[in-house]
């Protein structure tokens, strides 16, 4: 079995077992453990918790290999794989009882830096909704059994796109600022709250399009990849790769209309 399809399957099996555990603590109560960026920028013991897990069963199955994690920071491996994890994106979500959080987990070579590395394989698990979503380089991206494919055509209504905000209030006025710009292209906007979904759900043909600002390494690692093996195109800012200036995601047909004006002036941040 090639090595991509190999690291697919670990991706797939450690994110059934850690949603298995998040959803197991969320029915037993939500504690939240600290803030990160913002006050509403929380995080939960599970976070911690399932974090944990995926990197014992990773340093179990692959221990030379890297790990960039959101809670617990970068280890530099020694085989060329890092492994960049979201244990719980969607936080907020998952704290409020908002069935729409997932576990995202994706393989990585080259340097650990999302401008430089290389994706090789990726799974996205959704708990409340029992989906996987996974992919290999070159080998498609699935729900499950049923290969996915991005929507090429955006409709006579216009696209339907997704965004999320950010949790400083002082980007909030950009943002909107942006939607605004966007928003003769849709037919209609979708606010998810978990970045890994809105990248699945674009695989997926779900939305037409997705854009945000300040999405970090482990927001988009896992749903750049299935974006692309469903034969969408992503990129964003800084140097055209998705990243905390801006993420785009949406087939090539939409691509560069989306980018335009969710760029405007060219400030990614205005």
């Amino acid at each position: 079995m090639p090595l991509e399809e190999d690291l697919r399957a670990l991706a797939m099996d450690i994110a059934r077992e850690a949603g298995g555990l998040a959803l197991r603590r969320r029915s037993e109560g939500v504690a939240i453990a600290a803030t990160k960026s913002a006050v509403a920028d929380i995080v939960t013991e599970a976070d911690r918790e399932v974090e944990a897990l995926i990197r014992e069963r990773l340093k179990a199955e692959r221990p030379g290999d890297g790990f960039l994690g959101e809670e617990t920071g970068a280890d530099r491996g020694s085989t060329g794989v890092t492994w960049v994890v979201d244990p719980i994106d969607g936080t907020v979500n998952y704290a409020y009882g908002i069935p729409a959080w997932a576990v995202s987990i994706a393989a990585v070579t080259g340097e650990p830096d999302a401008r430089l590395w290389r994706a090789e394989a990726a799974a996205i698990y959704a708990p409340p909704t029992d989906e996987m979503f996974s992919a290999a380089r070159g080998g498609g991206a699935w729900l499950g059994g049923s290969r996915l494919s991005v929507n090429t055509e955006r409709g006579v209504a216009g696209a339907l796109l997704a965004t999320g905000f950010g949790y400083d209030p002082a980007t909030h006025a950009g943002d909107l600022k942006r939607v605004a710009r966007v928003m003769p292209l849709a037919r209609d906007l979708r606010r998810i709250g978990a970045a890994s979904l809105d990248l699945a759900y674009v695989a997926a043909g779900r939305l037409d399009g997705y854009f945000e600002r300040g999405l970090n390494p482990w927001d988009h690692a896992a749903g750049a990849l299935l974006v692309t093996e469903a034969g969408g195109r992503i990129g964003g800012s800084p140097a055209g790769r998705p990243g905390v200036e801006m993420t785009i995601a949406c087939a090539d047909s939409l691509f560069d209309d989306l980018s335009f004006a969710a760029f405007g002036d060219h400030d990614p941040n205005a």
